[in-house]
């Protein structure tokens, strides 16, 4: 049985990835302000939560280690917390710009920092990080959350790189168009076009970027490596 630990785990990526393990291994996610939601997915999975304010190292590393005290170790890292803002260029403040690198760039190093010291003294160990396809195309009106998400892509790649003698696995999922909260603010039409630039014909689900992510952690994903 491993242990899981997932950033931002009450997002509907989030619970679909607790979700997906909570029935074979330890799943422990954290939350900021839902806890109500917190909770709720506690009662229903098998896991546990701990709050956490991923922009805030001191909040990170006290999780990292309540999570290593009470299961002695943690075999998988998803770093999945993320916020996202659709505003033109010009009108991005500086409030705005800190506050997507601080949760969206800053929350997945944070926590890297604070849990990859006991998964290079156990030699193993999966990183998955939770970016987006607009991190590697970029986004019109999002240029704040594209820029986090594509700095999250190359310390994939540079930490794989890093890592790999000491039996660490790093990669990263770049999701497309998904069904989550993020899309509140898209119209009907506006869905409807999307799909039609979808090769598949329709948005993706939670469960289709869970199902990458437990691939990524499976040993059949054994000699994948800073993969996008």
């Amino acid at each position: 049985m491993s242990t899981i630990l997932i950033t931002g785990g009450t997002g509907t990526i989030g619970s679909a990835i607790a979700a997906e393990f909570a029935a074979t291994d330890d799943v422990v996610f954290t939350y900021n302000s839902r806890a109500d939601e917190a909770q709720r997915l506690c009662g229903k999975l098998r896991c546990s939560a701990v709050r956490c304010d991923v922009s805030d190292y001191a909040s990170c590393e006290a999780a990292a280690e309540k999570v290593l005290k009470d299961y002695g170790r943690i075999d998988v890292l998803v770093n999945n917390a993320g916020i996202s803002q659709i505003k033109l260029f010009t009108d991005i403040t500086d409030e705005d710009w800190n506050r997507m690198i601080g949760v969206d760039l800053s929350g997945a190093f944070y926590f890297t920092r604070a849990v990859l010291p006991s998964m290079i003294n156990e030699k193993s160990g999966r990183i998955i990080n939770i970016t987006s396809m607009w991190g590697e195309t970029g986004g019109s009106c999002e240029v704040h959350y594209s820029a986090a998400k594509a700095g999250l892509i190359g310390m994939t790649k540079a930490l794989a790189k890093e890592t790999g003698l000491s039996g660490i696995c790093v990669n990263a999922v770049s999701p497309g168009v998904i069904e989550t909260d993020m899309m509140s603010g898209f119209s009907e039409a506006d869905k409807e076009a999307l799909r039609e630039e979808i090769p598949l014909s329709r948005l993706g689900r939670a469960e289709d970027v869970a199902n990458a992510v437990a691939f990524l952690c499976s040993e059949k994903a054994s000699y994948i490596t800073g993969q996008v």
